[in-house]
């Protein structure tokens, strides 16, 4: 590993970084029109009033050369969770040991923070990531199945008379 790279929690001002990396993230992961986030998001959610993530990068002399992005969550079953969102590690970058110095970190802030539990997801396709995560010991799920209503969904949705006002 470099000693130049450094490992630290994420600051606003490097949400334009963070964004690139996760638009790398989502080209790779062959959605690249997914990504419909914005940088105003990103401030507002990441260091606004009420935060709602927070992130580890890390950092060579001239950029932000990997990201791991997290947010709390709660299991019905075990109780506080942290969820792993985004681990990006640049191409150029991979296979120097930095995607396991970020999940190390994210490990580590589960632990500070009390979680029971640390999830995230894996594409069914991605074996690199697969085998990576199953080296650190991880369990890949096979039986959970994700279901979401994107932004568009929701807005079509008929939510009950009851339901709306709450």
């Amino acid at each position: 590993m470099a000693t130049s790279l450094v490992l630290r929690r994420g600051r606003e001002a490097d949400l334009p970084q963070v964004l690139a990396l996760i638009q790398e993230l989502a080209a790779y992961e062959r959605a690249p029109e997914a990504v419909t986030n914005t940088l105003e998001m990103m401030r507002h959610d990441g260091f606004g009033p009420a935060p709602i993530f927070g992130f580890f990068v890390l950092e060579n002399e001239a950029a932000l050369v990997g990201l791991a992005l997290f947010y709390t969550a709660y299991s019905t079953w075990k109780g506080r969770m942290l969820y792993l969102e985004d681990l990006v590690v640049t191409e150029a970058a991979r296979r120097g040991g930095y995607g396991r110095l970020l999940f190390d970190a994210v490990v580590a802030e589960a632990r500070r923070t009390g979680a029971q539990r640390l999830k995230w997801q894996v594409l069914d396709w991605n074996e690199p990531a697969i085998g990576f995560y199953k080296k650190l010991g991880a369990n890949i799920e096979s039986e959970w199945l994700n279901g979401n209503l994107g932004a568009d969904e929701l807005a079509a949705y008929e939510v009950a008379p009851a339901a709306a006002g709450l």
